[in-house]
């Protein structure tokens, strides 16, 4: 049976959702097929200056200049969406998603990027979910699936993305922003 592609969508953790791995996150889906789903959190800034890490790169890194917590499948592996600045243009070493946006092959020398593309992130780890285990998650109310709009991956203010996302919606699910973090303290 084909399943809607969610490629390029937003999901937003519901308040319900208390896996601690994803409470109040926002993940943008990089692929999303019959046989599962892959996408990275774009919320979650880690502490780690991607200069420790991955040297070569850091000039190319949007603020803040940070390793973000992709997700908690293979933590110990990086892995980088950028935009091309020239849509026309696929620069080596940079594999095109969706749009503008596209992976970084973090194995290339990083002057062969240089120049081709506009803003770049780099994640610790990504989010994966097997055949019908997204859809099952989405049905059972974890997940709210929003339209993406471009600066999301890159926001300046990673930590007020959540809130911003339901903001912007047009409907009821926008007063989901002001669900506090502990309602129990409500």
């Amino acid at each position: 049976m084909a399943v809607a592609s969610l490629t390029g969508q937003l999901l937003v953790a519901t308040p319900l959702l208390r896996d601690p791995n994803f409470t109040r996150t926002v993940v943008l889906l990089l692929d999303h097929d019959q046989d599962g789903a892959l996408g990275v959190v774009i919320n979650r800034p880690t502490g780690v200056p991607v200069m420790s890490v991955l040297g070569g790169w850091n000039s190319m890194v949007s603020q803040p200049e940070v390793l973000f917590q992709g997700g908690p499948v293979a933590t110990d592996a990086a892995l980088a969406l950028a935009e091309v600045a020239d849509p026309e243009i696929e620069p080596l070493g940079w594999r095109r998603l969706y749009g503008r946006l596209g992976l970084v092959d973090l194995d290339a020398p990083p002057q062969l990027l240089e120049g081709g593309l506009g803003r770049l992130r780099v994640f610790a780890g990504y989010a994966g979910w097997g055949p019908g285990q997204l859809e099952m998650e989405i049905k059972e109310g974890g997940w709210y699936v929003l339209e993406a709009e471009p600066d999301d991956p890159f926001t300046l203010d990673p930590a007020g993305l959540w809130r911003r996302v339901l903001r912007r919606q047009r409907s009821e699910l926008a007063l989901v922003a002001t669900f506090p973090d502990d309602p129990t303290m409500n």
